[in-house]
Protein backbone atom coordinates (compact mmCIF):
# COMPACT_ATOMS: atom_id res chain seq x y z
CA UNK A 1 0.00 0.00 0.00
CA UNK A 2 1.21 3.62 -0.83
CA UNK A 3 1.50 5.62 2.35
CA UNK A 4 1.99 8.54 0.46
CA UNK A 5 -1.91 8.37 0.11
CA UNK A 6 -2.46 9.74 3.54
CA UNK A 7 -3.64 12.95 4.17
CA UNK A 8 -1.13 16.29 4.88
CA UNK A 9 -3.67 16.75 8.12
CA UNK A 10 -3.58 13.02 9.74
CA UNK A 11 0.02 13.35 9.21
CA UNK A 12 1.15 16.82 10.66
CA UNK A 13 -1.12 16.39 13.45
CA UNK A 14 -0.24 12.90 14.41
CA UNK A 15 3.58 14.39 14.21
CA UNK A 16 2.44 16.82 16.39
CA UNK A 17 0.86 14.38 19.11
CA UNK A 18 3.76 12.60 19.34
CA UNK A 19 6.14 15.39 19.97
CA UNK A 20 3.90 16.54 22.81
CA UNK A 21 4.08 13.15 24.10
CA UNK A 22 7.77 12.42 24.17
CA UNK A 23 8.44 16.64 24.90
CA UNK A 24 7.05 15.77 28.53
CA UNK A 25 9.93 12.99 29.27
CA UNK A 26 12.96 14.98 27.93
CA UNK A 27 15.40 17.38 28.17
CA UNK A 28 17.56 17.42 24.78
CA UNK A 29 21.41 17.75 25.47
CA UNK A 30 23.06 18.77 22.03
CA UNK A 31 26.50 18.22 21.66
CA UNK A 32 27.51 21.59 19.42
CA UNK A 33 29.53 20.51 16.59
CA UNK A 34 32.77 21.66 17.12
CA UNK A 35 36.20 21.40 14.88
CA UNK A 36 39.26 19.00 16.31
CA UNK A 37 42.61 18.42 15.36
CA UNK A 38 42.77 14.97 12.62
CA UNK A 39 43.59 12.77 15.15
CA UNK A 40 40.37 13.37 17.17
CA UNK A 41 38.14 14.20 14.28
CA UNK A 42 35.13 12.20 12.58
CA UNK A 43 37.41 11.91 9.25
CA UNK A 44 37.79 15.02 6.75
CA UNK A 45 37.64 12.39 3.39
CA UNK A 46 35.89 9.43 2.57
CA UNK A 47 37.88 7.48 -0.85
CA UNK A 48 34.91 5.06 -0.54
CA UNK A 49 35.37 1.04 -0.88
CA UNK A 50 34.90 1.09 -4.57
CA UNK A 51 37.93 3.83 -4.52
CA UNK A 52 40.15 1.91 -2.20
CA UNK A 53 39.04 -1.27 -0.96
CA UNK A 54 38.65 0.07 2.25
CA UNK A 55 37.33 3.40 4.85
CA UNK A 56 39.47 5.43 5.88
CA UNK A 57 39.99 4.28 9.89
CA UNK A 58 39.85 7.04 11.97
CA UNK A 59 41.53 6.10 15.46
CA UNK A 60 40.62 6.70 18.74
CA UNK A 61 42.54 7.86 21.58
CA UNK A 62 42.72 4.47 23.08
CA UNK A 63 43.76 2.87 19.33
CA UNK A 64 45.75 -0.36 20.16
CA UNK A 65 48.47 -1.74 18.46
CA UNK A 66 47.32 -4.96 16.12
CA UNK A 67 48.23 -7.54 18.37
CA UNK A 68 46.44 -6.12 21.14
CA UNK A 69 43.95 -8.03 23.51
CA UNK A 70 40.55 -8.77 20.80
CA UNK A 71 42.40 -7.49 17.47
CA UNK A 72 41.29 -8.78 13.96
CA UNK A 73 38.06 -9.39 16.30
CA UNK A 74 39.76 -12.31 18.14
CA UNK A 75 39.26 -13.60 21.72
CA UNK A 76 40.48 -12.27 24.70
CA UNK A 77 42.52 -14.83 26.91
CA UNK A 78 42.16 -13.48 30.97
CA UNK A 79 44.43 -14.90 33.76
CA UNK A 80 42.58 -17.03 36.42
CA UNK A 81 42.40 -14.12 38.55
CA UNK A 82 40.76 -11.55 35.82
CA UNK A 83 38.04 -14.46 35.35
CA UNK A 84 37.39 -14.69 38.65
CA UNK A 85 36.71 -10.81 38.62
CA UNK A 86 35.18 -10.90 35.44
CA UNK A 87 32.57 -13.57 37.14
CA UNK A 88 32.30 -11.43 39.90
CA UNK A 89 30.65 -8.86 37.83
CA UNK A 90 28.85 -11.18 35.11
CA UNK A 91 25.50 -11.14 36.72
CA UNK A 92 25.20 -7.32 37.04
CA UNK A 93 26.71 -7.10 33.31
CA UNK A 94 25.46 -9.68 31.89
CA UNK A 95 28.47 -10.39 30.07
CA UNK A 96 32.55 -10.20 30.53
CA UNK A 97 33.32 -6.67 31.47
CA UNK A 98 37.53 -7.70 32.09
CA UNK A 99 37.66 -8.83 28.71
CA UNK A 100 35.61 -5.95 27.48
CA UNK A 101 37.78 -3.65 28.99
CA UNK A 102 41.03 -4.44 27.71
CA UNK A 103 39.72 -4.49 24.16
CA UNK A 104 40.55 -0.93 22.25
CA UNK A 105 36.96 1.31 21.54
CA UNK A 106 38.06 1.21 17.73
CA UNK A 107 39.71 -2.43 17.76
CA UNK A 108 39.88 -4.49 14.60
CA UNK A 109 37.17 -6.55 12.77
CA UNK A 110 37.63 -9.33 9.78
CA UNK A 111 36.13 -8.54 6.79
CA UNK A 112 33.28 -11.40 6.93
CA UNK A 113 31.43 -10.62 3.95
CA UNK A 114 30.60 -12.67 0.51
CA UNK A 115 33.55 -12.04 -1.28
CA UNK A 116 30.93 -10.80 -3.88
CA UNK A 117 29.89 -8.18 -1.92
CA UNK A 118 33.10 -6.66 -2.17
CA UNK A 119 32.70 -5.88 -5.51
CA UNK A 120 29.65 -4.48 -5.45
CA UNK A 121 29.46 -0.37 -6.59
CA UNK A 122 27.23 1.77 -4.53
CA UNK A 123 26.35 5.24 -5.90
CA UNK A 124 26.82 8.07 -3.51
CA UNK A 125 23.48 9.68 -4.13
CA UNK A 126 22.01 7.59 -1.08
CA UNK A 127 19.72 9.34 1.59
CA UNK A 128 21.48 10.46 4.65
CA UNK A 129 21.43 7.89 7.80
CA UNK A 130 20.83 9.33 11.13
CA UNK A 131 21.89 6.36 13.58
CA UNK A 132 19.76 6.04 16.50
CA UNK A 133 21.64 3.85 19.51
CA UNK A 134 19.25 3.69 22.94
CA UNK A 135 20.55 2.50 26.22
CA UNK A 136 20.03 1.87 29.41
CA UNK A 137 23.25 1.28 32.30
CA UNK A 138 25.36 0.10 29.34
CA UNK A 139 28.74 -0.28 30.35
CA UNK A 140 31.57 2.19 29.15
CA UNK A 141 33.18 -0.10 26.85
CA UNK A 142 31.00 -1.76 24.64
CA UNK A 143 28.81 1.54 24.24
CA UNK A 144 32.44 3.16 22.91
CA UNK A 145 32.84 0.38 20.28
CA UNK A 146 29.53 0.61 19.21
CA UNK A 147 29.85 3.97 18.47
CA UNK A 148 33.26 4.04 17.12
CA UNK A 149 32.78 1.15 15.10
CA UNK A 150 29.56 3.60 12.98
CA UNK A 151 31.96 6.61 12.93
CA UNK A 152 34.90 4.56 11.52
CA UNK A 153 32.95 2.20 9.09
CA UNK A 154 30.32 4.21 7.49
CA UNK A 155 31.17 6.93 4.49
CA UNK A 156 30.84 9.66 6.24
CA UNK A 157 29.21 11.86 3.14
CA UNK A 158 26.14 9.61 4.51
CA UNK A 159 26.71 9.67 8.25
CA UNK A 160 23.98 13.00 8.41
CA UNK A 161 24.20 12.44 12.51
CA UNK A 162 24.21 9.90 15.74
CA UNK A 163 21.67 10.06 18.48
CA UNK A 164 22.62 8.14 21.47
CA UNK A 165 19.23 7.76 23.61
CA UNK A 166 19.70 7.57 27.74
CA UNK A 167 16.50 5.98 28.96
CA UNK A 168 17.11 7.28 32.22
CA UNK A 169 20.64 5.64 33.08
CA UNK A 170 21.90 5.90 36.64
CA UNK A 171 25.10 5.72 36.10
CA UNK A 172 27.31 8.22 36.69
CA UNK A 173 30.11 7.49 33.95
CA UNK A 174 27.08 8.21 31.39
CA UNK A 175 25.92 11.63 32.65
CA UNK A 176 28.82 13.97 32.87
CA UNK A 177 31.74 11.83 31.53
CA UNK A 178 29.94 10.84 28.71
CA UNK A 179 29.24 14.78 27.89
CA UNK A 180 32.47 15.43 27.90
CA UNK A 181 33.27 12.48 26.01
CA UNK A 182 31.63 13.11 23.18
CA UNK A 183 31.76 16.67 22.84
CA UNK A 184 35.88 16.29 22.74
CA UNK A 185 35.60 13.54 20.64
CA UNK A 186 33.17 13.94 17.67
CA UNK A 187 31.33 16.47 15.47
CA UNK A 188 27.84 14.82 14.67
CA UNK A 189 26.63 13.04 17.97
CA UNK A 190 23.84 14.34 20.11
CA UNK A 191 22.79 12.90 23.21
CA UNK A 192 18.92 12.39 23.98
CA UNK A 193 17.83 11.93 27.74
CA UNK A 194 14.78 10.79 29.36
CA UNK A 195 13.71 11.99 32.65
CA UNK A 196 11.72 8.96 32.86
CA UNK A 197 12.11 4.93 32.28
CA UNK A 198 10.49 4.66 28.68
CA UNK A 199 11.39 1.20 27.31
CA UNK A 200 12.58 0.52 23.50
CA UNK A 201 9.59 1.66 21.86
CA UNK A 202 9.11 4.68 23.14
CA UNK A 203 13.12 5.57 23.42
CA UNK A 204 13.37 4.62 19.42
CA UNK A 205 10.31 6.65 18.97
CA UNK A 206 11.88 9.48 20.82
CA UNK A 207 15.25 9.00 18.94
CA UNK A 208 13.49 8.99 15.57
CA UNK A 209 11.52 11.71 15.98
CA UNK A 210 14.59 13.37 17.24
CA UNK A 211 16.16 12.26 14.06
CA UNK A 212 16.79 14.67 10.56
CA UNK A 213 18.45 12.16 7.95
CA UNK A 214 16.28 10.77 5.69
CA UNK A 215 16.59 6.97 6.84
CA UNK A 216 16.50 6.21 10.43
CA UNK A 217 19.13 3.13 11.48
CA UNK A 218 18.52 1.67 14.69
CA UNK A 219 21.61 -0.54 16.41
CA UNK A 220 22.02 -2.24 20.08
CA UNK A 221 24.67 -0.24 22.40
CA UNK A 222 26.52 -3.08 22.55
CA UNK A 223 27.26 -3.85 18.49
CA UNK A 224 30.17 -3.45 16.11
CA UNK A 225 29.53 -2.71 13.08
CA UNK A 226 31.55 -4.30 10.11
CA UNK A 227 33.22 -3.00 6.53
CA UNK A 228 30.74 -0.77 4.57
CA UNK A 229 27.82 -2.07 6.63
CA UNK A 230 25.62 1.15 5.67
CA UNK A 231 25.25 1.32 1.93
CA UNK A 232 23.51 -1.92 1.65
CA UNK A 233 20.99 -0.82 3.89
CA UNK A 234 20.54 2.73 1.72
CA UNK A 235 20.53 1.15 -1.17
CA UNK A 236 17.90 -0.80 -0.77
CA UNK A 237 15.91 1.61 0.74
CA UNK A 238 16.42 3.79 -2.19
CA UNK A 239 14.79 1.66 -4.32
CA UNK A 240 11.98 0.60 -1.90
CA UNK A 241 10.91 3.25 0.35
CA UNK A 242 8.49 0.66 2.05
CA UNK A 243 10.88 -1.66 3.05
CA UNK A 244 12.89 -2.34 6.35
CA UNK A 245 16.25 -2.76 5.69
CA UNK A 246 17.60 -5.76 8.41
CA UNK A 247 21.68 -6.03 8.21
CA UNK A 248 22.56 -9.90 8.56
CA UNK A 249 23.59 -10.34 12.54
CA UNK A 250 27.36 -12.09 13.34
CA UNK A 251 27.46 -12.86 17.27
CA UNK A 252 30.04 -11.10 19.99
CA UNK A 253 30.67 -13.89 22.33
CA UNK A 254 29.49 -11.90 26.14
CA UNK A 255 32.47 -14.13 27.35
CA UNK A 256 35.74 -13.83 25.10
CA UNK A 257 34.43 -10.92 23.03
CA UNK A 258 35.48 -13.08 20.16
CA UNK A 259 33.94 -11.89 16.65
CA UNK A 260 31.81 -14.70 14.87
CA UNK A 261 30.57 -14.50 11.55
CA UNK A 262 26.93 -16.10 10.95
CA UNK A 263 27.58 -19.34 8.66
CA UNK A 264 25.01 -18.94 6.06
CA UNK A 265 21.72 -17.06 5.79
CA UNK A 266 19.26 -16.64 8.49
CA UNK A 267 15.84 -15.78 8.92
CA UNK A 268 13.58 -14.19 11.69
CA UNK A 269 10.67 -16.66 12.35
CA UNK A 270 8.50 -16.39 15.76
CA UNK A 271 7.21 -19.41 18.51
CA UNK A 272 2.85 -19.27 19.28
CA UNK A 273 4.61 -18.06 22.89
CA UNK A 274 5.79 -14.97 20.86
CA UNK A 275 9.28 -15.56 21.20
CA UNK A 276 11.51 -14.23 17.98
CA UNK A 277 12.94 -17.45 16.27
CA UNK A 278 16.18 -17.84 13.81
CA UNK A 279 15.28 -20.04 10.68
CA UNK A 280 17.09 -21.57 7.51
CA UNK A 281 16.16 -19.41 4.33
CA UNK A 282 13.87 -21.43 2.75
CA UNK A 283 14.27 -23.62 -0.46
CA UNK A 284 11.64 -21.74 -2.42
CA UNK A 285 14.24 -18.47 -1.19
CA UNK A 286 17.14 -19.69 -2.41
CA UNK A 287 15.83 -20.41 -5.73
CA UNK A 288 14.33 -17.21 -5.97
CA UNK A 289 17.37 -15.17 -5.58
CA UNK A 290 19.78 -14.07 -8.52
CA UNK A 291 22.99 -13.36 -6.43
CA UNK A 292 24.12 -14.49 -3.29
CA UNK A 293 24.16 -10.79 -2.62
CA UNK A 294 20.29 -10.29 -2.81
CA UNK A 295 17.94 -8.90 -0.18
CA UNK A 296 15.98 -12.35 1.69
CA UNK A 297 12.45 -11.80 2.82
CA UNK A 298 12.33 -12.24 6.14
CA UNK A 299 8.77 -12.97 8.21
CA UNK A 300 10.27 -11.29 11.10
CA UNK A 301 13.16 -9.14 12.80
CA UNK A 302 15.21 -9.45 15.67
CA UNK A 303 14.66 -6.08 16.39
CA UNK A 304 17.90 -4.06 17.59
CA UNK A 305 19.28 -3.48 14.22
CA UNK A 306 17.25 -2.29 11.31
CA UNK A 307 17.17 1.26 8.65
CA UNK A 308 13.87 2.37 7.52
CA UNK A 309 12.69 5.66 5.47
CA UNK A 310 12.23 8.26 8.75
CA UNK A 311 8.85 9.59 7.06
CA UNK A 312 7.25 5.93 6.37
CA UNK A 313 8.55 4.86 9.62
CA UNK A 314 5.45 7.65 11.33
CA UNK A 315 3.26 6.69 8.40
CA UNK A 316 3.75 2.92 9.21
CA UNK A 317 3.05 3.89 12.92
CA UNK A 318 6.11 3.70 14.20
CA UNK A 319 6.27 1.66 17.26
CA UNK A 320 3.12 0.53 19.49
CA UNK A 321 4.02 3.41 22.20
CA UNK A 322 2.06 1.53 24.87
CA UNK A 323 4.39 -0.93 24.82
CA UNK A 324 6.48 -1.27 27.97
CA UNK A 325 10.25 -1.41 28.63
CA UNK A 326 11.20 -4.93 26.42
CA UNK A 327 9.83 -7.43 24.57
CA UNK A 328 7.13 -7.83 21.33
CA UNK A 329 7.96 -4.33 19.59
CA UNK A 330 10.00 -6.44 16.76
CA UNK A 331 7.79 -8.93 16.60
CA UNK A 332 4.22 -6.32 16.46
CA UNK A 333 6.06 -3.93 13.63
CA UNK A 334 7.42 -7.15 11.24
CA UNK A 335 3.62 -8.36 11.42
CA UNK A 336 2.80 -4.93 10.99
CA UNK A 337 4.76 -4.46 8.13
CA UNK A 338 4.07 -7.37 6.13
CA UNK A 339 -0.01 -7.15 6.82
CA UNK A 340 0.22 -3.89 5.44
CA UNK A 341 2.26 -2.98 2.27
CA UNK A 342 5.83 -3.23 3.42
CA UNK A 343 8.40 -5.98 3.87
CA UNK A 344 11.09 -6.92 6.26
CA UNK A 345 14.47 -8.17 4.20
CA UNK A 346 17.19 -9.12 5.57
CA UNK A 347 20.16 -7.72 3.55
CA UNK A 348 23.27 -9.76 3.36
CA UNK A 349 25.85 -6.95 2.67
CA UNK A 350 25.44 -5.79 5.79
CA UNK A 351 27.37 -6.94 8.42
CA UNK A 352 27.05 -6.08 12.22
CA UNK A 353 28.51 -7.93 15.45
CA UNK A 354 25.84 -8.26 18.50
CA UNK A 355 27.04 -9.62 21.51
CA UNK A 356 24.20 -11.62 22.40
CA UNK A 357 24.07 -11.66 26.19
CA UNK A 358 21.87 -14.29 28.35
CA UNK A 359 19.68 -11.78 30.49
CA UNK A 360 19.12 -8.26 30.59
CA UNK A 361 21.36 -6.18 33.03
CA UNK A 362 18.97 -3.59 34.22
CA UNK A 363 15.48 -4.09 36.16
CA UNK A 364 11.76 -4.60 35.14
CA UNK A 365 9.42 -1.69 37.39
CA UNK A 366 7.66 -4.10 40.01
CA UNK A 367 8.99 -6.78 38.31
CA UNK A 368 6.40 -7.04 35.97
CA UNK A 369 6.32 -9.53 32.93
CA UNK A 370 6.49 -6.36 29.83
CA UNK A 371 6.74 -9.28 27.43
CA UNK A 372 4.06 -10.51 28.46
CA UNK A 373 2.14 -7.68 28.18
CA UNK A 374 3.56 -6.32 24.78
CA UNK A 375 2.66 -9.32 23.50
CA UNK A 376 -1.18 -9.58 24.45
CA UNK A 377 -1.19 -6.14 22.81
CA UNK A 378 0.10 -7.42 19.76
CA UNK A 379 -1.87 -10.33 19.80
CA UNK A 380 -5.15 -8.54 20.10
CA UNK A 381 -4.31 -6.25 17.27
CA UNK A 382 -2.44 -8.18 14.41
CA UNK A 383 -3.43 -11.72 15.47
CA UNK A 384 -7.35 -12.47 14.64
CA UNK A 385 -8.28 -15.55 16.09
CA UNK A 386 -4.81 -16.87 16.03
CA UNK A 387 -4.23 -15.58 19.23
CA UNK A 388 -5.91 -18.58 20.47
CA UNK A 389 -2.60 -20.05 20.22
CA UNK A 390 -0.58 -17.59 22.51
CA UNK A 391 -3.02 -17.47 24.89
CA UNK A 392 -2.84 -21.43 24.97
CA UNK A 393 0.31 -21.02 26.05
CA UNK A 394 -0.23 -18.24 28.43
CA UNK A 395 -3.90 -19.32 29.44
CA UNK A 396 -3.27 -17.01 32.81
CA UNK A 397 -3.12 -14.28 31.11
CA UNK A 398 -6.47 -13.21 29.88
CA UNK A 399 -8.03 -13.45 32.94
CA UNK A 400 -5.33 -11.75 34.69
CA UNK A 401 -3.13 -8.78 32.79
CA UNK A 402 -4.61 -5.61 32.14
CA UNK A 403 -2.48 -4.46 28.37
CA UNK A 404 -4.04 -1.44 27.97
CA UNK A 405 -5.85 0.79 25.34
CA UNK A 406 -5.38 -0.69 21.68
CA UNK A 407 -8.09 1.08 19.97
CA UNK A 408 -5.90 3.40 18.54
CA UNK A 409 -4.01 0.63 16.81
CA UNK A 410 -7.18 -0.91 15.98
CA UNK A 411 -7.92 2.49 14.26
CA UNK A 412 -4.32 2.33 12.97
CA UNK A 413 -4.74 -0.97 10.98
CA UNK A 414 -8.22 -0.05 9.42
CA UNK A 415 -6.94 3.60 8.29
CA UNK A 416 -4.10 1.40 6.44
CA UNK A 417 -5.96 -1.06 5.09
CA UNK A 418 -4.14 -4.27 6.79
CA UNK A 419 -4.18 -7.87 5.35
CA UNK A 420 -5.80 -10.40 7.42
CA UNK A 421 -3.03 -12.73 10.10
CA UNK A 422 -3.96 -15.49 7.88
CA UNK A 423 -2.98 -13.87 4.50
CA UNK A 424 0.50 -13.50 6.45
CA UNK A 425 0.93 -16.85 7.38
CA UNK A 426 0.23 -18.15 4.05
CA UNK A 427 1.90 -15.66 2.08
CA UNK A 428 5.09 -14.48 4.22
CA UNK A 429 5.37 -17.52 6.65
CA UNK A 430 3.84 -20.68 4.67
CA UNK A 431 6.54 -22.86 6.27
CA UNK A 432 5.40 -21.65 9.92
CA UNK A 433 3.39 -24.68 11.63
CA UNK A 434 -0.26 -24.36 12.92
CA UNK A 435 -0.44 -26.74 16.11
CA UNK A 436 -3.94 -26.97 16.11
CA UNK A 437 -4.84 -27.19 11.82
CA UNK A 438 -4.04 -29.80 9.87
CA UNK A 439 -2.77 -32.20 12.76
CA UNK A 440 -4.04 -35.49 14.24
CA UNK A 441 -4.25 -34.08 17.93
CA UNK A 442 -2.93 -31.96 19.98
CA UNK A 443 -2.48 -31.28 23.38
CA UNK A 444 -0.60 -32.86 26.43
CA UNK A 445 0.61 -36.82 25.91
CA UNK A 446 -0.04 -38.33 29.29
CA UNK A 447 1.20 -41.46 30.55
CA UNK A 448 -1.41 -44.19 31.36
CA UNK A 449 1.16 -45.66 34.55
CA UNK A 450 2.01 -42.60 36.23
CA UNK A 451 -0.65 -39.77 35.27
CA UNK A 452 2.68 -37.86 34.58
CA UNK A 453 2.72 -35.54 31.19
CA UNK A 454 5.69 -35.65 28.74
CA UNK A 455 7.28 -31.66 29.89
CA UNK A 456 10.14 -30.16 28.01
CA UNK A 457 11.13 -29.35 31.92
CA UNK A 458 11.87 -25.40 31.01
CA UNK A 459 14.75 -26.57 28.55
CA UNK A 460 15.56 -24.56 25.23
CA UNK A 461 14.38 -26.26 22.52
CA UNK A 462 17.41 -25.07 20.28
CA UNK A 463 19.07 -26.78 22.83
CA UNK A 464 17.90 -30.36 21.92
CA UNK A 465 17.22 -31.12 25.01
CA UNK A 466 16.04 -34.78 26.33
CA UNK A 467 12.30 -34.61 27.54
CA UNK A 468 10.88 -35.85 30.67
CA UNK A 469 7.82 -36.44 33.07
CA UNK A 470 6.18 -33.79 35.12
CA UNK A 471 2.73 -33.67 36.77
CA UNK A 472 0.45 -32.65 34.28
CA UNK A 473 -0.61 -28.51 34.55
CA UNK A 474 -3.55 -26.80 33.45
CA UNK A 475 -1.46 -24.15 31.00
CA UNK A 476 1.78 -24.87 30.60
CA UNK A 477 4.09 -24.13 27.50
CA UNK A 478 6.50 -27.13 27.83
CA UNK A 479 3.44 -29.66 28.18
CA UNK A 480 1.87 -28.49 24.30
CA UNK A 481 2.49 -30.93 21.69
CA UNK A 482 1.07 -31.73 18.28
CA UNK A 483 0.73 -35.39 16.16
CA UNK A 484 1.42 -33.70 12.69
CA UNK A 485 0.15 -35.56 9.23
CA UNK A 486 3.24 -36.13 8.65
CA UNK A 487 3.07 -38.81 12.14
CA UNK A 488 6.01 -36.72 13.76
CA UNK A 489 5.47 -35.19 17.32
CA UNK A 490 6.18 -31.90 17.58
CA UNK A 491 6.98 -28.76 19.78
CA UNK A 492 6.17 -26.23 17.31
CA UNK A 493 9.70 -26.41 14.90
CA UNK A 494 11.10 -29.21 16.97
CA UNK A 495 10.14 -32.85 16.67
CA UNK A 496 10.64 -35.84 19.25
CA UNK A 497 13.69 -37.62 17.68
CA UNK A 498 15.78 -40.63 18.30
CA UNK A 499 19.29 -40.65 16.96
CA UNK A 500 21.16 -43.94 17.42
CA UNK A 501 19.72 -47.99 17.96
CA UNK A 502 20.95 -48.80 21.10
CA UNK A 503 18.77 -50.77 23.28
CA UNK A 504 17.22 -47.70 25.61
CA UNK A 505 18.02 -44.59 24.36
CA UNK A 506 16.33 -41.00 25.64
CA UNK A 507 13.58 -38.89 23.36
CA UNK A 508 15.17 -35.18 22.49
CA UNK A 509 13.48 -32.22 20.38
CA UNK A 510 15.37 -31.70 17.17
CA UNK A 511 14.98 -29.53 14.68
CA UNK A 512 12.02 -30.90 12.25
CA UNK A 513 13.78 -32.08 8.97
CA UNK A 514 10.28 -33.32 6.90
CA UNK A 515 12.54 -36.67 6.00
CA UNK A 516 10.85 -38.74 8.20
CA UNK A 517 13.34 -41.64 9.51
CA UNK A 518 13.67 -40.67 13.26
CA UNK A 519 11.20 -38.32 13.67
CA UNK A 520 8.25 -41.15 12.41
CA UNK A 521 5.82 -42.43 15.04
CA UNK A 522 3.34 -45.05 14.37
CA UNK A 523 -0.10 -44.80 17.17
CA UNK A 524 -1.75 -48.09 18.10
CA UNK A 525 -5.34 -48.26 19.55
CA UNK A 526 -4.20 -49.31 23.18
CA UNK A 527 -1.92 -45.79 23.13
CA UNK A 528 0.93 -47.49 22.42
CA UNK A 529 3.38 -45.10 20.26
CA UNK A 530 5.89 -47.18 18.03
CA UNK A 531 9.39 -45.46 16.98
CA UNK A 532 8.67 -46.55 13.56
CA UNK A 533 12.57 -46.77 12.44
CA UNK A 534 13.69 -48.70 15.38
CA UNK A 535 10.01 -50.59 16.19
CA UNK A 536 11.06 -49.56 19.98
CA UNK A 537 8.19 -48.21 22.23
CA UNK A 538 7.76 -44.93 23.26
CA UNK A 539 8.28 -45.36 27.41
CA UNK A 540 8.15 -43.78 30.78
CA UNK A 541 10.86 -46.13 32.35
CA UNK A 542 12.06 -43.63 35.03
CA UNK A 543 8.81 -41.87 36.22
CA UNK A 544 10.41 -39.64 38.78
CA UNK A 545 9.59 -35.91 38.32
CA UNK A 546 11.43 -33.48 37.16
CA UNK A 547 14.14 -36.11 36.37
CA UNK A 548 12.90 -38.89 34.71
CA UNK A 549 14.04 -39.20 31.05
CA UNK A 550 11.61 -40.17 28.48
CA UNK A 551 12.89 -43.29 26.48
CA UNK A 552 12.30 -45.96 23.62
CA UNK A 553 12.92 -49.25 24.50
CA UNK A 554 11.89 -52.61 23.64
CA UNK A 555 8.07 -53.23 23.57
CA UNK A 556 6.94 -54.76 26.89
CA UNK A 557 3.31 -53.98 27.17
CA UNK A 558 3.49 -51.98 30.54
CA UNK A 559 1.34 -49.51 31.50
CA UNK A 560 4.77 -47.25 30.74
CA UNK A 561 4.35 -47.46 27.56
CA UNK A 562 0.91 -46.23 26.82
CA UNK A 563 -0.20 -42.88 26.45
CA UNK A 564 -3.19 -40.66 26.39
CA UNK A 565 -2.80 -37.61 23.55
CA UNK A 566 -5.31 -34.96 24.03
CA UNK A 567 -7.57 -33.49 21.73
CA UNK A 568 -7.67 -36.22 18.61
CA UNK A 569 -8.75 -35.57 15.55
CA UNK A 570 -11.70 -37.96 14.10
CA UNK A 571 -9.68 -38.91 11.21
CA UNK A 572 -6.56 -39.98 13.80
CA UNK A 573 -9.72 -42.08 16.02
CA UNK A 574 -10.70 -43.76 12.58
CA UNK A 575 -7.26 -44.21 11.71
CA UNK A 576 -6.24 -45.91 15.21
CA UNK A 577 -9.20 -48.32 14.55
CA UNK A 578 -8.20 -49.46 11.23
CA UNK A 579 -4.87 -50.38 12.55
Amino acid sequence: MDMASVSTFVYRRRQIITRVLIGVCFTLSVITFVTHSDDHSIGRTYTGENASNGHVRVLSPMGGSPAGPGENGKKVQLSKEQQRIADSQFEKEAFNIVASNMIAYNRSLPDVRDPRCRKLQYSRDLPSASIVIIFINEAWSPLMRTLWSVVNRSPLHLLHEIILVDDNSDRAELRARLDVYINSHFTNVRILRSKKRLGIARARIAGAEAATGEVVVFLESHSEVNTNWLPPLLTRIKEKKTVIAVPMLDAIDSNTMEYSPQGGISIGGFSWGLHFTWLPIPLEAIRKRVHSTDPVPSPTMSGGFLAINRLYFFELGAYDSMMEIWGGENLELSFRAWMCGASVELIPCSRVGHMFRNGHPYSFPDGRDTHAVNSMRLAEVWMDDYKRLFYNHRRELKSSVNYGDISERKKLREKLGCKTFKWYLENVYPQKFIPDEHVFAHGKIINKGSRLCIDTLGNDERDSPILGLFPCEQSSENQAFSVSEQSEIRKEDYCFDVSTRNETVPVKLFDCHGAGGNQVWEFKLNGVIVHKLTGKCLDSAVPEPPTGELRIGPCTGSATQEWIIENPSTEFKRMLIHR
